[in-house]
């Protein structure tokens, strides 16, 4: 009786960590990596130029690793809208598994927001470390970083912006998803649009402001991000209740 009534909210969960559980694999490798070369750089690396010798190494050079680490982390935001777009939604509906799922009592409103739960929780946490061990190991060691706080690979992981725009990639690659029902159109609309985003906001947006002050300028991106991330989700749960509605199970 008791795994009767827990089955309903329990079961599509489970099923998506299952589903999805080599990307959530990956990206825990991914944060391990980043968080382990952002402390190599606090730790050894920038204490290292502080007292500089005749050595220099291109590859180990604390503003070439600190400028490298902020461009992956900055886009990292394309690789969760191509996964989002092309596995988390259009795979399963180009495959047919989304349509089993609602035949087992699974509504697809349900199927999908268990999608949506199991990316986001990850992502969010995942991204929110990335970005306060970044801002601090950067903070930390500005006296040997020739970096301004206005360069995009410094801008967009620094702060809250990394966190909206990774939600933002999210709520674009189901939108995607749902609206081509397959897994390469939806990778490559979803990629597309989220890279223009992450180029505006992370090259322009500063740029449209009188007052170029750090709070202000991710703030506002910020807000910005979260508004286009709820219209997408809203779209993609309207577009999908319609589809379902008038065709039964078939999208």
């Amino acid at each position: 009786m008791t795994a009767l009534a827990l089955s309903p909210t329990t079961q599509p969960q489970r099923a998506v960590l299952r589903l999805h559980r080599p990307a959530l694999t990956v990206w825990g490798a991914f944060l391990l990596l980043a968080v382990g070369a952002l402390l190599w750089v606090h730790l050894f690396r920038a204490p290292a130029e502080r007292h500089p010798v005749d050595q220099y190494f291109v590859l180990t050079d604390v503003n070439n690793v600190m400028n490298f680490l902020g461009e992956v982390l900055s886009y990292v935001s394309l690789a969760v809208a191509a996964w989002a777009g092309a596995a988390l939604v259009g795979r399963e509906l180009e495959t047919g598994t989304a349509r089993l799922a609602w035949t087992q009592s699974v509504t697809p409103a349900r199927w999908l927001t268990a999608q949506l739960g199991a990316a986001a929780l990850p992502l969010t946490a995942g991204t929110t470390l990335l970005g306060l061990v970044y801002a601090w190991v950067w903070t930390g060691d500005q006296d040997v970083l020739v970096t301004n706080w206005s360069y995009d690979r410094v801008l967009v992981p620094a702060g809250p912006m990394s966190v909206a725009l990774v939600l933002f990639a999210l709520a674009a690659g189901t939108l995607a998803g749902v609206a081509l029902g397959r897994a390469l159109p939806a990778l490559g609309v979803a990629a597309g649009v989220t890279f223009a985003a992450r180029h505006f906001f992370g090259a322009e947006w500063d740029n449209i402001w009188p007052d170029r002050h750090f709070w202000p300028v991710q703030l506002t991106a910020t807000a910005v991000l979260l508004a286009l991330t709820a219209l997408a989700l809203v779209a993609a749960y309207t577009l999908l209740g319609r589809r379902t509605n008038s065709k039964g199970t078939a999208v």
